[in-house]
């Protein structure tokens, strides 16, 4: 059985996507068994299959069309044969083995997921982490981002000691370390979302079964590009997503 199973799942962002491997890879003590996944959901031609040649823990997977995200990260749901599990965004560098530091922090805590102090490239904490979804919070942060600041303060736990581990209700999917058998009883992401939201669902399904934690000891770079906010396009998915959810656990309105 391998330590450590990682999953990226690419869309025409080929830079990215081999900073991703190559800092994952690097960092990443060799104590460490790992397999890396690369699903490449991209339009475009790419040389990403190369990495497969230039690193042995790498296996890449064609699906030949645009699965989404949960969809992407679930094709490899029935080739996982490890203890533990590590849902990748492209976006993603690693300038520190991480991935040691949050599965020895996961067996510590007896925690189903975890998630790291993610940060910008300026090494400033992103939020992140959030509470219970509610269509409030959601409209805020879709539609009125530079009102109600004490409240979006709190939706995103600002208020938290980012010194010390805290349980998570909801931490955005850029870097999730994950159970793979809990992955698996879990049946993966709901791919009823495309886009958006899934992550959401899948902390919600941890968090019912066992427990998310932020773990303070381990870093990673996160660019976050917030595409929805900037596209009209992805921001209709993230709607359609976001009413997929609540239609799914409940209006939970403030």
């Amino acid at each position: 059985m391998t330590d450590i199973s990682i999953a990226i799942v690419a869309y025409n962002n080929e830079e990215d996507v081999r900073n991703a491997v190559c800092s994952i890879l690097e960092c990443t003590a060799v104590t460490i068994s790992r397999k890396l996944y690369l699903i490449d959901n991209s339009s475009r031609e790419n040389s990403l299959k190369k990495l497969e040649r230039e690193y042995p823990e790498v296996t890449y997977l064609n699906p030949g069309k645009n699965l989404g995200f949960g969809a992407g990260h679930n094709y490899v749901l029935s080739r996982l044969d490890s203890r533990f599990h590590a849902i990748v965004n492209p976006d993603i560098i690693l300038t520190e083995d991480s991935l040691s530091v949050l599965t020895e922090f996961m067996e510590r805590m007896e925690c189903g997921m975890a998630v790291p102090r993610m940060t910008d490239e300026k090494g400033e904490l992103q939020a992140a982490y959030r509470r219970e979804l509610t269509v409030f919070d959601m409209g805020i942060r879709m539609f009125l981002p530079f009102c109600f600041k004490k409240r979006q303060a709190y939706h995103t736990m600002q208020d938290m000691d980012y010194s010390k581990p805290f349980p998570v209700p909801f931490a955005q999917g850029s870097f999730l370390v994950i159970r793979t058998e809990l992955f698996r009883q879990i049946g993966g992401f709901d791919e009823r979302y495309f886009m958006y939201m899934e992550d959401a669902d899948l902390c919600r399904q941890v968090n019912e079964r066992s427990s998310l934690w932020y773990c303070p000891d381990a870093t990673v770079i996160h660019k976050w590009e917030r595409g929805s906010h900037k596209d009209k396009k992805l921001m209709k998915i993230h709607i359609v997503s976001m009413i997929r959810y609540f239609q799914k656990w409940g209006w939970k309105l403030w």
